[in-house]
């Protein structure tokens, strides 16, 4: 294909989307339904936020309103700059010593020391965003088999069943103790490839989280079409080719399901880990400002609880664009 017809592809679909985009803004009730209305409802929620709080006073002050929660959100970005500056400071500081040794001595060993400042709370989201993300797809690696395995074959669902039903609805405050003791006996190591904080909140959300993968995964592999068992039958395609090429593919949208509640059940599980192990992340950052009790506690509180919410929304939306992207189903809405 040449250049010219490539481009001229391009900018027809460049024109397409154009007209499409403006043809949206020409209907005022789907404007209004699409755009409109959610920015209404959130300006009604923040009024009313705002004249509840103002009603409230605890030991710590006035229950922060918006303006104060989002004042709080300058100040720990802030905070967060000033302490990367010091990190910054920190290396050239070091670096500045170590050539010195090193213009006196060229044999000299030198040696970087790592930054042991205080986490910000930018760096406690990224801290949570990568345990959770860690744990579900553990997880996932684990249920997804499972669940397929289930699906097919009736006998290994009734052996495996009772289990499944059994470790569901196991609290993860009953999960942390075990795997806190269950990592700090076997994960022994003078350097450490992760910290034992991160691998007991990881693993606490993999055995929390893979539960409705199992059960989903389970259901949409043993409802698939049987004319499309039927296929495989006649094709006499092996047991891999026909799960990779039918049972999967028929089975998407059951286990993405699964896959979207997990992740959001891990999401929860982890900030209820973090308060209670004291493990880095969103969840220690709410509990410090909760024994802190400052004046501003409340506020900063009020951020992570925004924080939390609006990741795990996040989430949640990549978990849809990833469903549409594999899924055969192109017509999906997100919802």
């Amino acid at each position: 294909m040449s250049t010219q017809v490539i481009n001229l592809i391009n900018n027809l679909n460049i024109k397409g989307n154009t007209v499409k985009f403006l043809d949206f803004f020409k209907d005022p009730s789907k404007v209004f339904k699409t755009i409109g209305i959610p920015i209404l409802s959130i300006a009604i929620f923040l009024v009313i936020w705002n004249g509840v709080a103002s009603q409230i006073k605890t030991s710590l002050g006035q229950v922060p309103g918006p303006a104060h929660v989002y004042q709080q959100i300058i100040t720990l970005y802030n905070e967060h700059v000033e302490e990367r500056d010091k990190e910054s400071a920190f290396y050239q500081r070091q670096e500045k010593r170590n050539a010195k040794k090193l213009e006196k001595n060229p044999d000299a060993k030198v040696k970087i020391r790592p930054y042991t400042g205080k986490a910000t709370f930018f760096d406690q989201v990224i801290t949570s965003i990568v345990t959770v993300i860690t744990g579900f797809i553990i997880a996932s690696l684990i249920a997804i088999p499972i669940g397929i395995i289930c699906g097919l074959s009736t006998t290994l669902y009734s052996a495996l069943n009772p289990l499944i039903q059994i470790f569901k609805p196991i609290s993860p405050l009953a999960w942390l103790p075990i795997v806190t003791m269950i990592v700090s006996a076997v994960y022994i190591s003078d350097d450490p490839m992760f910290d034992k904080s991160f691998l007991t909140s990881a693993i606490t959300v993999t055995l929390c989280c893979m539960w409705p993968t199992i059960i989903n995964t389970t259901v949409g592999v043993s409802s698939i079409d049987k004319d499309l068992i039927n296929v495989s039958r006649v094709l006499r395609l092996g047991w891999m080719t026909n799960v990779i090429k039918i049972v999967i593919p028929s089975s998407i949208p059951m286990m993405f399901a699964g896959l979207r509640v997990s992740l959001g059940i891990g999401w929860m599980v982890l900030i209820a880990a973090e308060m209670l192990a004291q493990n880095p992340g969103l969840g220690k950052f709410v509990w410090d400002e909760f024994q802190n009790g400052s004046s501003d506690s409340l506020a900063r509180i009020m951020v992570a609880v925004v924080a939390i919410g609006l990741i795990g929304f996040m989430l949640d939306r990549i978990m849809l664009l990833l469903q549409k992207s594999v899924s055969w189903d192109k017509s999906a809405l997100i919802r």
